[in-house]
């Protein structure tokens, strides 16, 4: 069915202070409902902020069991007062990477059944490495989009779309990173985003500092496809990129404030994502601690993170708004704490007792910080130890908002965990979680690349694509995933792997071919997709 609806893009342009209108018709696939009917009187607004490449432990609040050296190293406190005004998710989980965690919360689908299981960036290009005796999948590099024929992407409606139909004013501050250039996915405006505040196709950006201008010459032209766009009245002002988007995200809140609508806002930082810049303003600080230049200069980025969460619940706070505000903190995947981008060979983030980090599918990389506040519905200073996954927040903030009825044309994997937040159920810790990752990503370290794994209660079990190994851990007992369990439980093994595989098959998940497997393990080609069968 298809629900054509007036629809008002609001173009942004912060160098010359304005603001452009235009107005088109945009066909909407699979929402069968008008907006009139999907609202409710009581709609909240709602912020998602999210941070780039935070892992679990790039904090002063500890989401394990007890502090950690990690968690004294940093000052989050915006953080922590966020959590002791809402609940913990100490057991969440993102992908690996940037772009499938992404699309997976755009669209509701795993990234098996979308298939962005790598990171996008020029049309109709593979971001993977190479290795010998190694054929990778045909995987949907070009990302996802809502309309449009672009081969190599998944359609979908997104979450922020039936939003908007419902009557939110909807802002995207941040980085995007949906899909690739010259595509429909890399302008957020093409997913229901009423403003776009720098988002485009780029999964990284050139530079924090003003100083070079976030990465464009003095005459404009970028110098590399990670300039941040949109910023040109700071260029020069020594304001560090992070504080220039909470400003602009600021300044859209207060327009937003003026309409007599919900809003929903997607703060989505750049930080902590490389390179990693000195952010003056708190760098000197942990330098005087004894950190090294690296180490001083992240735990920089991180602190500037954490001040712009607070401008924002302070803004929140002042603002005097008629509706409750709900605000949800996540990370896109686990920190980088595995890979080859240390090129001076220095460790300047760790993600113990984790292990691993970003591109891998031990904990490390897929475990993230997660937050909820929401006034008269969650208790404060809560935590839950239910495993949810970064497909959840589809279902989630459509139910926060009273959308109930709505049809799209992808198969939503997320779950709604509003009765976990409501406290009306504790949620299900035996759910099966599956991450498929048939990909060569450009990093290095353990788990990195190749690989399936699944979640289920306390065990999980990861599946080596390359080598054909199992590993198995028990999470309650083992977070550091230091002890291989397969060999002393086999049938468990052969349980999980069973599920695991189904799901993926279910899914129509890719897989590679690597040379020695192919007698064992038969696969179909279907316009050019290795899939399970």
């Amino acid at each position: 069915m298809i629900d054509t609806t007036m629809n008002n893009y609001t173009l942004y342009n912060s160098k010359h202070s304005s603001t452009l209108l235009i107005t088109t018709s945009i066909a909407v696939l699979g929402v069968s409902l008008p907006a009139k009917a999907q609202q409710v009187n009581t709609q909240p607004n709602i912020i998602l902020f999210m941070v780039d490449d935070m892992g679990w432990q790039d904090t002063s609040l500890p989401f394990a069991d007890s502090i950690t050296t990690n968690n004294r190293k940093y000052d989050t406190p915006n953080m922590e007062r966020l959590a002791s005004e809402g609940m913990m998710f100490t057991d969440a989980y993102a992908t690996p990477i940037s772009s499938p965690s992404r699309c997976s919360l755009m669209t509701g689908m795993n990234m098996a059944r979308h298939r962005v299981t790598n990171w996008t960036l020029h049309r109709d290009k593979m971001t993977d490495g190479k290795r010998d005796g190694v054929t990778l999948p045909d995987w949907n590099y070009n990302g996802i989009a809502q309309s449009g024929n672009v081969e190599h992407t998944t359609k979908a409606i997104s979450f922020v779309q039936l939003l908007k139909n419902a009557g939110y004013h909807t802002i995207h501050c941040g980085k995007a990173h949906w899909g690739a250039i010259d595509t429909p996915g890399e302008n957020p405006c093409h997913f229901g985003f009423d403003v776009n505040i720098t988002g485009t196709a780029a999964g990284g950006l050139a530079t924090y500092l003003s100083e070079r201008n976030y990465g464009f010459t003095k005459d404009g032209k970028p110098t590399s496809p990670f300039a941040i766009p949109g910023l040109e009245r700071y260029w020069g002002t020594g304001i560090f990129a992070t504080e220039a988007l909470t400003q602009e995200a600021i300044a859209s809140l207060e327009k937003a404030k003026k309409y007599d609508q919900p809003f929903y806002l997607y703060m989505s930082h750049y930080a902590v994502h490389v390179p990693i810049d000195r952010d003056m303003r708190f760098y000197p600080t942990y330098r005087a601690r004894g950190l090294s230049e690296k180490e001083a200069a992240y735990a920089s980025l991180i602190a500037g993170m954490d001040k712009s969460l607070g401008d924002l619940m302070d803004w929140v706070a002042k603002a005097g708004l008629k509706r409750e505000t709900i605000i949800i903190f996540m990370s896109d995947n686990g920190g980088l704490a595995s890979s080859s981008y240390w090129r001076d060979g220095e460790l300047y983030t760790q993600n113990a007792p984790l292990k691993s980090g970003k591109g891998s599918l031990y904990e490390g990389g897929i475990r993230v910080p997660f937050i909820v506040k929401w006034n008269n519905i969650v208790k404060p200073n809560t935590r839950s130890h239910t495993p949810i996954i970064i497909e959840d927040l589809y279902p989630t903030l459509l139910s926060m908002a009273g959308i109930r009825n709505y049809h799209v044309p992808q198969k939503i994997d997320g779950q709604d965990i509003t009765p976990i937040l409501r406290g009306k159920q504790q949620g299900d810790k035996k759910r099966q979680l599956i991450w498929n990752y048939p990909n060569i990503w450009d990093g290095e370290g353990l788990g990195i690349s190749l690989n399936c794994a699944i979640r289920e209660g306390q065990w999980k079990l990861i599946y080596s694509y390359l080598t054909g190994q199992k590993e198995l851990y028990d999470l309650s007992n083992d977070l550091s995933e230091k002890n291989d369990l397969a060999s002393s439980h086999p049938q468990l093994v052969a349980r999980l792997y069973r599920h695991l595989t189904s799901k993926l098959h279910k899914m129509n998940a890719q897989k590679p071919i690597v040379e020695g497997e192919k007698k064992k393990i038969r696969v179909v080609s279907l316009s050019r997709h290795k899939l399970f069968i």
